[in-house]
């Protein structure tokens, strides 16, 4: 998780613990996703974590390519040491159509100003400190709230939703037990959760520094999925692949 507590130490034993801390934490701060519908490559999503002095830089880069969805995002975040949100901005391409996002705290709110196909909107949302900046197929905003749900105790997290001119949905957190699957070809215990959003469910498998290893998302057959990791057994069948493949979902704009 992206939480460290350092205490003072003196030498070369001092150098050792922080190196050997920054390997493991650098490990946990970028991600490489393929994104799959019913088991095929359609994109790829990824994310980096860089520290601040008081708190996180966030970078998300998608891409998804397929029939009836062309999308691009790419999204930079600001976030304090505790995983809060303090700005978000966001550039978006769906089906050639530009989508601009801009939000960050105002006063009590939170300040969402989004342009797209022609229009824009500014809305003001209730401000949470458990919230997250949720676009479609962003695996560093999954990141963010499996760390932010470390740092909740699992309650009060909120998902912002850039749609439309935008909302915000509380999200309900649930455990199950762990699985198992391999990462780079060794073992790794996996937890699981479950994460209720506005009604639709989005399957999240985190190994043991709580780093997001795959997602089985609300869209009927899409998964992110790590690099390099297999959960065995599978979260769910598989459909056959075909080449009619299912409606897109409706993406961020």
């Amino acid at each position: 998780m992206r939480r460290l507590i350092l205490f003072p130490l003196a030498g070369i034993l001092f150098l050792a613990l922080v190196l050997d801390v920054a390997a493991v934490d650098a490990r946990a701060q970028s991600g490489n996703f393929e994104i799959a519908l019913n088991g095929q490559a359609v994109g790829t999503a990824s994310f980096q974590f860089a520290a601040t002095k008081d708190g996180f830089d966030s970078t998300s880069l998608v891409k998804v390519a397929m029939q009836g969805l062309d999308y691009a995002l790419s999204k930079n975040e600001e976030l304090s040491a505790a995983n809060q949100l303090k700005q978000v901005q966001l550039s978006a391409t769906v089906n050639e159509e530009a989508v601009n996002v801009v939000a960050a705290p105002d006063a009590a709110q939170f300040l969402l100003s989004i342009s797209a196909n022609g229009k824009s909107s500014t809305t003001r949302l209730a401000a949470h400190p458990g919230a997250v900046f949720l676009p479609d197929f962003d695996a560093g905003a999954l990141e963010t709230l499996l760390a932010l749900a470390v740092t909740q105790n699992n309650r009060d997290l909120w998902a912002i939703l850039p749609k439309g001119e935008g909302s915000i949905e509380a999200v309900q957190l649930a455990t199950y037990p762990d699985q198992v699957g391999t990462l780079d070809g060794k073992p790794v215990t996996v937890h699981h959760l479950i994460a209720t959003i506005a009604g639709a469910n989005t399957e999240l498998f985190s190994g043991p520094e709580n780093q997001l290893l795959q997602a089985e998302l609300p869209q009927e057959g899409f998964a992110l999925i790590r690099k390099g990791f297999v959960l065995s057994p599978a979260a769910k069948p598989i459909a056959p692949t075909s080449d009619d493949q299912a409606a897109p979902p409706a993406p961020a704009n």
